[in-house]
This record gives C-alpha cells, sequence and structure tokens, in this order.
C-alpha cells in the first residue's frame, strides 16, 4: 500500500486493484475509508504525513478545479458535431484530446494528449513558447511516433495555439476537430487529466524549464494507476492492448 501512495495512487485506486489483484484472498483487501483513517485519523511519526502528502492534492479536503480556456479565431475549423461516432463512443483506440497546462506569468506550458479509449497521457515539452508553431511541431513530432491505427482524431479547444491545424493534419493525416467555444466537457478525459497535473505543475510554476525525461517519469505515473473507467486497470495496461492490435 504504501508503495502504491508513493506512486500518488488513490486510496480508492489501491483498494479496487486489492480485490482484483487477489480475488481469492479476502485478508489481502481494505477499504479506502480505512486508508484514509490510517493516513489521517491516527496518523503517528513522520512516515504517515510523507504518504499523506502523497495524495493527490496533498490536503484532506478536497475543492472543485477552476480552470479558464483560452479562446481564438482560426480559420478553416471542423468541429466537434462532424467526429466520428467511434471517438464518441471510447470503443476504438486512436482518438486523443489535447491541450495545454499554461506556467508562470502564461509565458510557458506543457502539452498534454489523453488517449479516449485508454485515457493514456502523453506529454508535449514545450522549451521555446507555446506558439502555434511550436505546438504543431511539437504535436506532429509526438503522433508520429504512434503506430499508424492509432492515430484517429485530436479534439482541441478553439485556442489561438492551433492556427497551425491545417498543416498538422497534412503532415500528420490525423484530423483535428474543434469543441464549441467554453465548453471543456467537451474533452473531458483531457480536462481531468490537466487537473490531476497541477499536482506536478503548481500554478505560478515556470514549465518550460522541465525535460523531456521530467515528463515522461510524471505520465508514467499517471498511466500506471488504476482507473474506475477502465474496470481498475491502467490506461498503460489498456493501451499496450491497443498497441498490439491492428485492423
Amino acid at each position: 500500500m504504501e508503495q502504491c501512495l508513493a506512486r500518488r495512487w488513490s486510496p480508492q485506486q489501491i483498494a479496487a486493484r486489492l480485490r482484483s489483484d487477489f480475488p481469492e484472498q479476502p485478508h489481502m483487501r481494505v477499504s479506502h475509508e480505512t486508508i484514509y483513517r490510517s493516513l489521517f485519523v491516527q496518523a503517528r511519526g513522520a512516515l504517515r504525513k510523507e504518504l499523506a502528502a502523497c495524495l493527490r492534492t496533498g490536503r484532506t479536503q478536497r475543492r472543485p478545479s477552476k480552470r479558464n480556456d483560452m479562446g481564438g479565431q482560426l480559420r478553416d475549423m471542423v468541429m466537434l458535431s462532424q467526429r466520428p461516432p467511434e471517438a464518441e463512443d471510447r470503443a476504438v483506440a486512436g482518438h486523443w484530446e489535447g491541450d495545454l497546462v499554461i506556467g508562470k506569468a502564461g509565458k510557458s506550458a506543457v502539452g498534454t494528449l489523453v488517449e479516449r479509449h485508454s485515457r493514456y497521457v502523453m506529454l508535449l515539452e514545450l522549451p521555446h513558447g507555446r506558439t502555434a508553431e511550436r505546438v504543431r511541431e511539437a504535436l506532429t513530432a509526438q503522433i508520429q511516433r504512434l503506430p499508424e491505427h492509432l492515430r484517429r482524431s485530436l479534439t482541441w479547444d478553439q485556442g489561438k495555439e492551433m492556427a497551425e491545424h491545417a498543416r498538422f493534419t497534412i503532415d500528420t493525416q490525423v484530423q483535428v476537430y474543434f469543441c464549441d467555444p467554453h465548453s471543456p466537457w467537451q474533452r473531458g478525459s483531457n480536462e481531468n487529466t490537466n487537473g490531476l497535473l497541477r499536482q506536478y505543475f503548481p500554478k505560478g510554476v515556470d514549465l518550460s524549464a522541465l525535460s523531456g525525461k521530467q515528463l515522461d517519469a510524471i505520465a508514467h505515473e499517471l498511466n500506471g494507476r488504476p482507473r474506475q473507467t477502465l474496470a481498475w486497470r491502467t490506461p498503460a495496461e489498456v493501451f499496450a492492448s491497443a498497441v498490439a492490435t491492428t485492423d
């Protein structure tokens, strides 16, 4: 349990994964309420304090997250209503949602990509800024590393960083679909992931200093957390199955 907390798994994820991994061993199970009580109600000593600090928010109370989407006027947008139905129901892998996490004074950013079927996360290094050109270059390089059957579509909001979306589509053969204005729920997997990433990227931090290796380590940690929406499998496990599947 302590190893899972150190990897920032939530108590609910730990409890569910124990039931999945040890179905015939009831003594290996513990409720998430018991884990919380162990950390906060009966906390003793430095070790417990260190583990409690590994919880998602680093605090004992949950607060709703707030986020402002950055708007822009883009040309030749293909709207979300035209996205293939297979992307909507998440049955087929290869449909991605993307966005930026913004750093100190709005001058730095990290790109985020979440695969809708598996919730698998990839993070994009943007050391030279978040202009449309830089974002396109980073997106193109990341997408082209994927197997062809996992490059089906990309959903984004109408931020000006996607001004070069047409060239991105020409270079990658991946169509970009745009959300309606001020509708972050239309890319809900990505919005949820960005909220989780604030544990690693607090507001006011200069994100340009993060290396690709550091971003890969953070993505690896997120992809190793079991998810209730995946029947308590991890995004890495589900994505690996998708990588092994060909059309």
